[in-house]
């Protein structure tokens, strides 16, 4: 790529084009074709300050930079645990290539072993509440329906203020998956005649709590008064080394968009932010490709994913 408008430019063609795709998905497909292009007589602290500039220019498009930051970490992680070794830059980055196509099958088979894992703890006749779209979530209820044949009924929230929420419910129809589209402000009143909450995660901190739509911290909490069960669905590349403690410790990159940080920097009072974070004291389960945990077993497997 000749400039980091290409990078912006490439990341967000995927995006668009490919809706079934993770934002971290497609931040780690555009660091594998900078990789692919670099140039052989350069120098691995070049590509490493190439990967860089190219993850804060993703940055900048309107998706979840949460996933973005994680996935790119691990990727660069990933590639660079054996390259070093080598001799000469060619060597490396052809093992880092090799290593990078291992790592995106890995990520390939993620969302399918998740709703493999979260299908039976939906039983027939359930009621079930969800916040916002999530692929993962999505493909685990479909997998309980379609492949389990199992009825349920899923209630979810509108999601403002961008209604991903519809979208979710526009998913479900297409599977004949009985819904209920509901208002923000009325998961308190479902949340009694539901059984089980399900929703996914923009990342996955050391603690092991989640950070993702805002309102997920409300939701948890209802769910929490009222007990329960909250299962959050999410991929292991969405493991983000951050250990918030509260709302304020989210750093602002993650709640706001670069177009409202940029023109608003001095004062971010007035504009809403698009992620909360839920403590891991409000969350039941987590499912994610490295199997079911809970979330104080989440610290001991971010760290196995970073040595």
């Amino acid at each position: 790529m000749e400039n980091t408008r290409n990078v912006l430019d490439f990341f967000q063609k995927i995006v668009k084009e490919e809706p079934d795709v993770s934002a971290a998905v497609a931040a780690i497909r555009t660091l594998m074709n900078i990789l692919e292009n670099f140039g052989d007589g350069e120098t691995l602290r070049g590509l490493s300050e190439e990967l860089r500039k190219a993850t804060e220019e993703m940055k900048k498009a309107e998706c979840s930079i949460t996933s973005v930051q994680s996935g790119c970490e691990l990727f660069q992680r990933f590639i660079t645990l054996t390259s070093l070794e080598q001799s000469n830059f060619k060597d490396c980055k052809e093992i880092m290539k090799k290593r990078g196509e291992i790592f995106l099958r890995k990520l390939q088979e993620a969302r399918p072993k998740i709703a493999r894992l979260g299908a039976p703890f939906i039983l027939d006749g359930h009621k079930i509440l969800t916040h916002s779209k999530s692929r993962v979530v999505l493909q685990t209820l479909v997998e309980a329906a379609v492949i389990s044949k199992k009825r349920f009924h899923v209630f979810i929230t509108e999601s403002h203020p961008d209604l991903s929420g519809v979208a979710m419910r526009d998913e479900l129809l297409k599977h004949s998956i009985g819904s209920t589209l509901i208002l923000d402000s009325a998961m308190g009143y479902v949340m009694e005649s539901v059984d089980l909450v399900l929703v996914g995660a923009e990342g996955v901190v050391e603690s092991g709590g989640i950070i993702n739509k805002i309102g997920t911290y409300t939701m948890a909490l209802c769910a929490k008064e009222m007990h329960k069960p909250f299962y959050v669905l999410a991929e292991s590349f969405k493991f983000v080394r951050l250990y918030p403690l509260n709302q304020r410790d989210l750093p602002q990159e993650l709640k706001f968009s670069s177009t409202i940080i940029e023109s608003n920097h001095s004062n971010l009072l007035d504009q809403h932010p698009q992620v909360d974070y839920t403590p891991p004291g409000y969350l039941t389960l987590l499912f994610t490709d490295l199997g079911i945990l809970t979330p104080s077993a989440v610290s001991d497997e971010l760290i196995k994913l970073y040595l």
